[in-house]
């Protein structure tokens, strides 16, 4: 991909100047699409390159705070990339990057690596080693070397901003589509299908599994979802993400159940949609107990998606 780039070191990537945002971007929702729109416009106007800059893992994660996010890095780079960023730059957050002053970082990053001719950051943006970066820093420091530094508007819905935190807030708490009105998109966790211990199988309840990894994830449960990659139209489920006490496991997984499916998944590429929440994560006495619960859940989802009913793994026709 000739438009990702890791580096703080390197040759000019915009020769004829940029317009640079800069933030964290979990979630590209409506607000960092507003931000991303004008950079854009603003490009145009300058001849230049519209660029971002953004962190992996983000600062917080890298000060051993375990936060929950929206999105991986490459599916955030993605999203970033179609919205019009000519160069994403998701810079490796380590030590050396930590230990950065603000200065430095203007110096190599704004100024070396991306020419820049504007900076668009947001609402209390802090930069730097000891953050001791801020807008008005920036603003001084393009005065001198001949940047604009300007702070985004916030994008506000309902008479609220939108913003990364207020999303994480309403999965928390299973509001699913009032997390889609500020993504403008349900919310979905994608990965490759990954070889599980079978058990789902033999319970009647075949699942495609996916790996959260190191990942947080903002939502836990038992939810009626729809998974795509697999045909043309979005395939209605039921999955489950959360660590299977009942049978001992340790780490966090996402388990879907395509209603009417039988096929090899294994490797492929799958994306999972939240529609809605049925209930939380839970420990059973034995195997029957939490069939039976499966049976209500996959008899709950397929009412909520509108798909037809059929007899469960615990039932006879």
């Amino acid at each position: 991909m000739n438009w990702l780039f890791r580096d703080v070191a390197g040759p000019c990537l915009a020769p004829r100047g940029s317009v640079v945002c800069i933030g964290a971007f979990d979630g590209v929702h409506r607000g960092h699409r507003s931000v991303l729109a004008l950079a854009c416009e603003r490009a145009a106007a300058l001849a230049a390159t519209p660029v971002v800059i953004t962190f992996a893992p983000v600062p917080r994660v890298f000060f051993s705070r375990a936060v929950a996010q929206l999105m991986t890095a490459s599916e955030r780079a993605a999203a970033l990339h179609d919205c019009g960023m000519q160069r994403v730059l998701i810079l490796r957050f380590d030590a050396a990057l930590a230990a950065m002053s603000a200065e430095e970082f203007i110096e190599r990053v704004l100024l070396s690596r991306l020419a820049a001719k504007e900076v668009w950051v947001g609402d209390g943006f802090r930069f730097g080693h000891g953050r001791r970066g801020n807008l008005a820093l920036l603003q001084r420091a393009g005065e001198a070397a001949g940047f604009s530094a300007h702070e985004a508007p916030p994008f506000m819905l309902d008479g609220e901003r939108v913003s990364s935190s207020r999303i994480r807030a309403l999965l928390a708490a299973g509001d699913f589509d009032g997390a889609a009105q500020l993504l403008d998109r349900r919310f979905t966790i994608g990965g490759h299908v990954v070889r599980g211990q079978q058990l789902g199988r033999k319970l009647g309840y075949p699942t495609a599994n996916i790996r959260l990894g190191t990942r947080v994830s903002p939502v836990g449960g038992v939810f009626a979802v729809r998974v795509t990659g697999i045909r043309t139209t979005a395939m209605p489920s039921v999955a489950s993400l959360g660590v299977r006490p009942t049978v001992n496991g340790k780490e966090p997984l996402l388990e879907a159940h395509l209603f009417d499916f039988d096929g090899d998944l294994y490797g492929k590429k799958i994306q999972v949609e939240f529609v809605q929440k049925l209930r939380d994560e839970e420990k059973f006495d034995s195997l029957d107990a939490m069939v039976q619960q499966i049976d209500r859940d996959a008899r709950a989802a397929r009412s909520i998606l509108g798909c037809s009913t059929k007899a469960t793994a615990g039932e006879t026709t």
